[in-house]
């Protein structure tokens, strides 16, 4: 099971043997789904309400508090009567009670017509004192106390919330005062009473939050509303949404109103299956089972305050379940109460079983959602993502566990950043994902009547708001960020000391400051903190164009706290690369030998370079970047793993690239080996010209003297331009050449370096007379004689 049940509260472990021990078992029958022993309700403070028929055929009511895990007997009725709906107040001074009045032994055809079928009352029960009769009616009716915020002192005064099968909701008001060490109703003869909703087919009772949710069938169109219940004020209608939904003749169907055994399963079969859910940022939406033609499916809507998808699941719902406090479930028919939590182990085998894209990304999010920052768990994901790289067609697991982890470690912080920061790669779900179908339809914003919002309101309605004069699309995207770094890359390098790119490098600098301190294990994967400048250029692109985004949206959050999530954003996003890798690295067992070149790659190498490979397509793909040293790192594996023609056209297609570390360490450590000169001439070749000025002089080697040679002459030249030599011939060099090509090839040389222009200022040894001593080895090579 994905979900963890941790029974909290039994009724035969909890509830029978405290029955038992005071002599009110005895008729019990105490098997599983005994009609003599059930749950009637669950208050807010975790207090359970049950009833059971004692050996006189007595009905009795009891209350099992959670903290406490104490019963307790709140009131017995001297008949055998079927209890409906019941509820004690916090202070536990007064019990509401509806019940039907016929019992076994007295058929409804022997009483008087006049007598109503359902009866409702209040009974002081603190000691047991008065009862007043509240309804007595033929129709069924639930009761449910209001109840004050928990820190609160005890009250003289309860409300009460009454709803009728005749499709109306009402509130009383008791008061109570306190007569020696008693608490009794205030006798001032009818409770006051108001009505709280009317015509109504469907009702949802929030405990935690002491919300109402309802809705009114209009015409061709439904309407969702939403009462709050404050502490100490009175009620206010909140909330009204239109929903496409027909509820038309159907029975009332209620929510979270406690258990009605008799009842609940029939109505459930004839009623609006529906339920809405709530989040704690401000997301409200409203999930509809509907009809389907295929057997053993059931069709959901979920409609949004903003947007609706259609979603098609496998199993129906249990009407016997409900969740009447937060991570709880009740099994009414069993009478047990469970906590629930999702469990990571079954979390991890899903994903790790799963042949579906759509259950691995569900799986992949709800793991990083619900756990965040387990460490343990997160290596277990890392782990599956390795070995399944290539298995998921639909998504890029990389791409999906850096960008929903980052959605995840900074949105909680911010109100409304979870709508502009991007939690999937997927641009558009629809036919990319087996299994789930999607449907957006635009609808009219609900209504939001309020004074003062706190809390879930508040967020409520900012998140409306927010879309309401927004831009279509919110979410960050790497479109015009990917078009800028082309750009930028292409640029010359003398344009490179504008101000607007010192600002870009600026912001780099500031993200790789920003960055974790390297722990004990850092080493453990030996990434070069370099110089990178396309990396950089792409860091402090992805700074300034994140935070103009962010400042669009988020003017009241403040400048300098968006720096802040901006550097957070993309330091994490870096430091999450890292510690893919660190996992990697440790799980094959490599150590930091795999950055020299003296023997070939093992096995474990490869799979880790392959790895590297999938990493840099991510990053590649989000227009991402990369740790310092990742390039100069893949390479290096690159080099020991790849035979050489894989090795140079993974260098062509740009999957590898060239960096000064690694290209100066390879030139440096390997000796010239007809098969090393042949890896280190190709690399040569490749090199840009600007690196190539920098580390060829680390290969001393006549094919490489040669090249520079030949660059040389060929950079003079095109410098040259149109000018033209003045100077006379210079005198002969000590070396003696009656070669005249050669001579004159030299003297023009030797005149253009007099007038000043000098490709190579940094290398003093390269210059005419170099020129000429490497054209006579070359020559002399190629002739098969000694030059001396």
């Amino acid at each position: 099971m994905l979900l963890r049940l941790v029974p909290e509260f039994e009724l035969r472990r909890d509830v029978v043997p405290w029955l038992a021990a005071r002599g009110w078992a005895a008729a019990l029958d105490t098997s599983e789904n005994s009609p003599a022993l059930y749950v009637v309700n669950v208050e807010r403070n975790g207090k359970i309400i049950y009833t059971w028929k004692g050996s006189q055929r007595n009905t009795h009511i009891g209350l099992y508090d959670l903290q406490t895990k104490q019963n307790e007997h709140l009131y017995t009725f001297e008949k055998d009567l079927h209890i409906i709906s019941c509820s004690v107040n916090n202070e536990r001074t007064l019990l509401a009670v509806s019940f039907h009045q016929y019992t076994e032994d007295e058929p409804a055809s022997q009483l008087l017509q006049s007598v109503s079928k359902y009866l409702t009352l209040l009974i002081e029960i603190h000691p047991i004192n008065n009862v007043r009769v509240l309804k007595a009616v033929d129709s069924r009716i639930r009761v449910q106390f209001l109840y004050p915020v928990e820190d609160r002192n005890a009250s003289t005064e309860s409300r009460l919330l009454l709803v009728s099968e005749d499709k109306y909701i009402e509130q009383f008001d008791i008061r109570v005062v306190a007569e020696e060490h008693k608490v009794v109703i205030q006798k001032s003869g009818q409770l006051p009473r108001a009505k709280v909703a009317d015509d109504l087919v469907w009702a949802q009772w929030d405990m935690m939050e002491q919300r109402l949710f309802y809705i009114v069938p209009k015409e061709s169109k439904s309407t969702l509303r939403c009462v709050q219940f404050y502490p100490d004020e009175n009620f206010n209608a909140i909330l009204e949404s239109h929903l496409d939904i027909s509820v038309n003749d159907t029975q009332l169907k209620l929510v979270n109103f406690g258990y009605d055994c008799c009842q609940d399963q029939d109505v459930a079969s004839k009623s609006l299956n529906l339920q809405v859910f709530t989040s704690k940022a401000g997301g409200l939406c409203v999930c509809c089972s509907l009809a389907s033609d295929t057997p053993d499916e059931i069709m959901y809507s979920i409609y949004f305050l903003h947007k609706g998808e259609d979603a098609r699941i496998d199993t129906l719902q249990n009407c016997s379940i409900r969740s009447p406090l937060v991570s709880t479930v009740l099994d009414c028919k069993a009478g047990s109460l469970y906590a629930v939590n999702i469990s990571d182990s079954t979390l991890l085998q899903l994903l790790q079983r799963s042949k579906q894209d759509s259950e691995r990304l569900a799986a992949l999010h709800c793991a990083l959602l619900y756990f965040q920052h387990t460490e343990d768990l997160e290596m277990q994901i890392i782990q599956w993502i390795s070995e399944n790289l290539s298995t998921c067609h639909s998504f890029d697991p990389i791409q999906e566990f850096i960008i929903a982890s980052l959605y995840c470690r900074l949105c909680p912080e911010t109100q409304n950043l979870d709508k502009l920061l991007p939690y999937t790669s997927l641009l558009d779900w629809i036919g990319v994902v087996p299994g789930v179908i999607c449907a957006t339809d635009i609808i009219s914003l609900p209504v939001l009547e309020f004074q003062n919002p706190k809390g879930f309101w508040e967020k409520l309605n900012s998140n409306l708001e927010s879309v309401k004069y927004s831009e279509p699309h919110l979410h960050y995207h790497n479109n015009v960020l990917r078009r800028e770094w082309r750009n930028l890359s292409e640029e010359r390098e003398e344009r490179r000391t504008t101000a607007y790119l010192r600002n870009i490098f600026e912001n780099a600098k500031k993200v790789l400051s920003h960055l974790d301190t390297w722990d004990s294990e850092a080493r453990l994967v030996p990434l070069f903190e370099e110089e990178d400048y396309q990396q950089q250029l792409l860091m402090g692109l992805m700074v300034a164009q994140l935070k103009d985004h962010l400042m669009r949206h988020l003017q009241y959050v403040g400048k300098k706290k968006i720096d802040q999530i901006v550097l957070d954003y993309v330091a994490n996003l870096l430091n999450l690369i890292h510690r893919i890798m660190k996992e990697v690295w440790r799980r094959y067992q490599l150590h930091s030998c795999v950055f020299c070149f003296d023997e070939r790659g093992s096995a474990a190498e490869f799979a880790v370079f392959h790895i590297m490979s999938r990493i840099l397509e991510a990053a590649n793909g989000m227009c991402m970047p990369l740790p310092p040293g990742f390039h100069t790192l893949h390479l290096g594996l690159g080099v020991r793993c790849l035979p050489l023609h894989t090795l140079l056209h993974y260098i062509d297609i740009g999957v590898l690239q060239l960096t000064e570390t690694c290209v100066r360490k390879l030139l440096k450590d390997l000796d010239d080996t007809e098969q090393n000169e042949k890896l280190k001439f190709s690399i040569v070749m490749r090199l840009p010209e600007a690196l190539g000025q920098k580390v060829r002089q680390f290969w001393n080697h006549p094919i490489n003297a040669n090249l520079i040679a030949r660059k040389y002459v060929k950079l003079l030249l095109e410098n040259l331009g149109n000018r033209q030599c003045t100077r006379s011939i210079p005198e002969r060099f000590s070396v003696p050449v009656e070669f005249l090509p050669l001579n004159y090839l030299t003297s023009m040389l030797t005149e253009i370096e007099n007038q000043g222009v000098h490709p190579y200022e940094k290398q003093d040894h390269v210059n005419a007379r170099f020129v000429e001593e490497m054209a006579l080895k070359h020559t002399m090579t190629l002739l098969g004689l000694k030059y001396s």
